[in-house]
């Protein structure tokens, strides 16, 4: 009887020769592609986070010109009718925000509890998070004056990521009468939808809307929301 590992002969079988430095080398190969897999992965999700936060300090800066080029590839869908391009989205935040002497709308858009998932192609992603908005003026304390989500879609070409989507989903409504143009045109709605849903004090907004109208009126451009 002879065994799975012998020859006919009774003779062990000469096995494929196989150096040592091939199978070192193929090692460190697969530790090279591994770690490079590993850094792409994290660079695309630092480039992402980067993107997120640069439409934060766009907005907070007055700079709507660059919110339009960041978002010149995408579709930016809020409380209105979707908008997509550079102009289109640059004359929305323009015509729906209000902005003071200091060119700014003076709030700050924090992002938090950012997810992001990168597609097994490595040229797609998406990415969820929770976004908070402080608004301070002279005669108005610093306070939260809105929440929500942003859920968001990437993709990769040029040799960098680039917005092809923006939903914006607010949640949660404090006094947006110093921040946004037309308060009355946010509605309760099914978010689903990807339109804002409003909760809060009317009474108290509308307050604040005759305060706007009869103080503020030669003091404020108007411009965008969240």
């Amino acid at each position: 009887m002879h065994s799975a590992l012998s020859t006919p002969g009774g003779r062990p079988p000469v096995l494929p020769a196989h150096p040592l430095h091939l199978l070192t080398a193929d090692f460190e190969q697969q530790e090279r592609t591994g770690r490079r897999s590993i850094m792409d992965i994290s660079s695309s999700h630092r480039a992402i986070e980067n993107l997120i936060a640069a439409y934060a300090v766009h907005v907070d800066s007055g700079d709507f010109g660059a919110v339009g080029a960041l978002l010149a590839d995408a579709l930016f869908v809020g409380s209105g009718a979707p908008v997509r391009g550079r102009e289109a989205v640059e004359a929305m935040f323009q015509d729906t925000l209000i902005t003071y002497d200091d060119g700014t709308p003076r709030t700050k858009h924090v992002t938090t509890s950012t997810v992001i998932d990168i597609a097994a192609d490595s040229t797609h992603a998406t990415a969820r998070s929770y976004f908070t908005v402080l608004q301070a003026l002279p005669d108005l304390p610093l306070q939260p004056i809105a929440a929500g989500r942003y859920q968001d879609r990437f993709e990769y070409r040029g040799q960098r990521w680039h917005f092809t989507e923006r939903h914006v989903h607010v949640d949660l409504v404090g006094n947006m009468t110093h921040h946004l143009r037309n308060w009355r045109s946010f509605r309760r709605s099914d978010t689903a939808e990807h339109h804002f849903t409003v909760v809060g004090d009317e009474g108290a907004a509308e307050r604040g809307a005759r305060h706007v109208r009869g103080d503020r009126r030669r003091s404020v451009r108007r411009t965008y929301a969240p």
